[in-house]
C-alpha cells in the first residue's frame, strides 16, 4: 500500500511541474513586447511604429522633405535678390542726388556762353555800338528767365498788392495818400517762388497814412498796421 501511495504522489508532482513551467514561459513572452516599446519612446511620441511604417508613408516623407528644401532655396534666392535691390536703390539714389542739377547746368551753359561773348564784345575796341551791347544783354536776360521759368521759378507779385507777410518783407513804410495804407508802393528786391514754395520774399516799402514820418519797419509791424 505504501508503494502505491508514493507512486501516485510522484505522478501528481510531474503533472504540476509542466503547468508551472508553462506559466513562467507565458510571463516571459508577455514581457518582451513591453520591453521593446520602452526602448523606442520616439516612435511612441510620433505615433508611428517603425515595424508598421509603410512604403507609401516613407515616400510621402521624402516628398515633403524635398518640398521643404525647395522652399528654403527659394527663400535664400529671394533674400539675396532683395539685398541686391536695396544696394542698387541706394546707389541710384546717391547718383541722383549727386547729379540732380545736371539738367539745369546743361541749360545754363548757353547763357554762360552768351555772357562770355558779351564780355568779349565789351573789351574789343572794334566792337559794336552800345545799343547792340544792350540788345545782347537783354537777350541773355530773357534767355535766363525763360530757362528758370521752365524749371518752375516764378516772381512773387508785390507792387500794388496788399502787404502779405507770407511773401513780402517790409523794410520801410512810406506816408502817402496815393495808395491805401498797407499796400506795397515800392519793390526794392524781387521775390521768387519755386512752384508752390517760397524761395525768397520780396523786399518792399509799405504805404501808411500821411502826416507820419517815413520810417524803417519790419514785416510784422507792416502786417499789424495793414490789418
Amino acid at each position: 500500500m505504501s508503494n502505491e501511495t508514493e507512486n501516485e504522489e510522484l505522478d501528481e508532482a510531474e503533472e504540476v511541474a509542466p503547468e508551472a513551467q508553462t506559466e513562467d514561459e507565458a510571463m516571459v513572452d508577455t514581457g518582451e513586447p513591453g520591453a521593446d516599446a520602452a526602448e523606442d519612446p520616439a516612435a511612441e511620441e510620433a505615433g508611428l511604429n517603425p515595424e508598421e511604417v509603410t512604403i507609401e508613408q516613407v515616400k510621402e516623407l521624402i516628398e515633403q522633405a524635398g518640398k521643404a528644401q525647395q522652399f528654403y532655396d527659394k527663400w535664400v534666392r529671394l533674400t539675396a535678390d532683395f539685398d541686391n535691390y536695396k544696394k542698387r536703390a541706394l546707389r541710384d539714389k546717391t547718383e541722383s542726388l549727386k547729379y540732380a542739377n545736371e539738367a539745369l547746368i546743361e541749360r545754363l551753359l548757353p547763357v554762360l556762353d552768351n555772357f562770355d561773348a558779351a564780355l568779349v564784345a565789351m573789351n574789343n575796341d572794334a566792337g559794336g555800338s552800345v545799343d547792340s551791347l544792350k540788345m545782347g544783354v537783354n537777350m541773355i536776360s530773357k534767355q535766363l528767365r525763360d530757362l528758370l521759368t521752365d524749371f518752375g521759378l516764378s516772381e512773387v507779385e508785390a507792387l500794388g498788392q496788399a502787404f502779405d507777410h507770407n511773401f513780402h518783407e517790409a523794410v520801410s513804410q512810406k506816408a502817402t495818400d496815393e495808395a491805401p495804407e498797407g499796400q506795397v508802393v515800392e519793390q526794392l528786391r524781387k521775390g521768387y517762388k519755386l512752384k508752390d514754395r517760397l524761395v525768397r520774399a520780396a523786399s518792399v516799402v509799405v504805404a501808411k497814412a500821411p502826416g507820419e514820418e517815413e520810417t524803417e519797419t519790419t514785416g510784422e509791424d507792416a502786417a499789424s498796421e495793414s490789418e
